[in-house]
């Protein structure tokens, strides 16, 4: 999570942040039109397309001689592989839950993030957690020990998706460049494995992007429905507090929630009745002790 500049709100950072969110809610239905290519694919492709969509944004800027920069800085390139690597990852755990009808543990692994993320800060980052904070990521825990005691397994989507990103974010502090570049340079890094697996699938008489069907559009539009959000986002961010952006990431997974129970039909289950609640109530006190550590 980028840290805000400032420590207003602005409209502007709002309207950003906002969008942002809002795209990341509706994304479960552009990719349930999807449900049918196989998750690898259809990563590659938000991959490909990430790319001009990626660049022409920096072009605008008059941004893109950061990514040559740390092109020829080994380090950094080698840090860029790594947030590479991880969001490639959690983008397809997250295209596979929704194209098999498990898109209520999506929800679940981003509402657990922001818990994750405290926890690692204390681990990793030597951050002191409050008690309330403490108590949050118990309660969190506890709900996913209800889900696998109900189940007889771990929610793994939800625990991927929240690791993954929790790990992306972790990483992505040490690159020495904005946001915006960095997501190019990410997706750079990936599009060679992008484009061999494509070829590969070609060669193979598979793929869903020839001959020109309605999946070609599709595949195509990943790019804008990657791209867009995630940069949305990053300059939101700029221009609110990190309150604000903390209460405001609940809003995807809440859309999209939604979208699996009264769109996809999801069957919500007992065990969840028990667990979600028990994760709203761990982010209420998270969200609580934000509030009350800001106004000290």
């Amino acid at each position: 999570m980028a840290t805000p500049s400032q420590n207003e709100d602005t409209l502007r950072g709002f309207g950003f942040a906002f969008s942002a969110y809002l795209l990341w809610g509706f994304l479960p239905l552009y990719l349930k039109w999807l449900a049918h290519v196989p998750a690898v694919e259809v990563v590659s492709h938000r991959v490909l397309w990430s790319v001009p969509v990626a660049g022409l944004v920096l072009f605008l800027l008059g941004r893109t001689g950061d990514i040559g920069r740390v092109l020829r800085d080994p380090k950094a390139l080698a840090m860029g592989g790594v947030t590479a690597a991880l969001i490639s990852i959690n983008w397809g755990v997250y295209v596979w839950a929704i194209a098999v009808d498990r898109t209520l543990d999506a929800a679940l692994g981003y509402y657990i993030n922001p818990l994750f993320s405290v926890l690692l800060g204390s681990v990793l980052l030597g951050e002191r957690l409050m008690r309330l904070q403490w108590v949050a990521v118990a309660l969190a825990a506890a709900a996913v020990a209800v889900l696998a005691i109900e189940t007889g397994s771990l929610p793994w989507p939800a625990l991927a998706l929240t690791t993954s990103w929790g790990f992306y974010a972790y990483f992505k502090r040490s690159l020495p460049i904005g946001p915006n570049q960095g997501f190019l340079l990410e997706v750079l890094i990936l599009t060679p494995f992008a484009i061999g697996y494509l070829i590969w699938l070609w060669l193979n008489g598979g793929g869903h992007f020839v001959p020109v069907t309605t999946d070609m559009w599709l595949l195509m539009g990943c790019g804008i429905v990657t791209a867009v959000p995630l940069m949305l986002y990053a300059n939101g961010a700029k221009g609110l507090r990190l309150t604000t952006i903390g209460i405001m990431q609940y809003i995807a997974p809440t859309m999209i929630m939604l979208v699996a129970v009264f769109v996809f039909k999801e069957p919500f289950g007992s065990a969840r009745a028990v667990a979600f609640p028990m994760i709203w109530a761990a982010l209420g006190l998270y969200t609580y002790s934000m509030f009350r550590s800001r106004r000290k």
